[in-house]
């Protein structure tokens, strides 16, 4: 077990990648804190990876806002008194070409994506020096690295977090806290629920695996770079998409 008796929290965790995630740090055997939005479906994950045997924890919280966030750094350490990683996978897509995107649009992806994950590895960094070990993991994409039509908000997040992960790889990393960002593909979770089937057919044949990726395909990711066999691993950015940019 990789991750045995290391305290995870995973944002974003109430379903898609930060569900998987949430399920396989359990299997692997950390102590799991799963934050969402929605306390029903948070408390559904929270028992789904329950099942797995580990010592899980479900909290609301809105990663856009500084003292829900705070509260559940807070609530982490009551608990299990140290944090060994974060996962910063919440995020969310308002689409729609540069010319017809609202302002509303723009910020609200920008606040989620980009400033969640500031406030959320802000909260927990003091935490991580203090104990001189500590993983960051970010939530990137593809589109974050080629861009994508139709998507000016998201990617200019998730290029953002790219920044966030170079730069807190040279501030943390001599505190023994080593952060990595990950850039997935097409993976098959709720969010591309509202792609058309013509639209997705032609996603998938530019993948050269030839299918959508699984959410576990990503988590089992997470899990390699949360755990020890990691510990050299800093700044490093890991494209799992299939091959779709080759």
């Amino acid at each position: 077990m990789r991750l045995k008796d290391k305290v995870a929290i995973i944002t974003g965790a109430a379903s898609g990648i930060g569900l998987a995630t949430a399920r396989i740090f359990a299997s692997e055997g950390a102590r799991v804190v799963l934050a969402d939005l929605d306390p029903a479906r948070t408390e559904a994950a929270r028992q789904a990876a329950a099942a797995a045997g580990a010592e899980t924890l479900a909290l609301r919280v809105d990663v856009t806002d500084r003292q829900s966030v705070e509260a559940m750094v807070s609530a982490t350490l009551t608990q299990w008194g140290r944090i060994d990683c974060l996962v910063n996978n919440a995020g969310i897509t308002k689409d729609a070409r540069l010319v017809k995107m609202t302002e509303q649009q723009f910020d609200s992806v920008m606040s989620v994506n980009l400033k969640g994950v500031f406030n959320c590895t802000q909260a927990v960094a003091p935490t991580m020096i203090g104990q001189g070990s500590g993983v960051i993991l970010i939530a990137s994409s593809v589109v974050g690295l080629y861009g994508n039509f139709g998507q000016t908000n998201y990617a200019a997040t998730k290029a953002g977090v790219i920044g966030f992960t170079k730069t807190w790889a040279r501030e943390l990393g001599p505190k023994g806290v080593r952060t990595v960002a990950v850039c997935p593909g097409f993976i098959a979770t709720p969010i591309l629920d509202t792609i058309p089937d013509a639209v997705m057919e032609k996603m998938v044949e530019k993948v050269p695996l030839g299918r959508l990726g699984q959410p576990e395909e990503i988590a089992r990711v997470y899990a390699f770079l949360a755990s020890d066999d990691a510990s050299y691993i800093n700044g490093a950015v890991i494209e799992v998409s299939g091959g779709i940019m080759m």
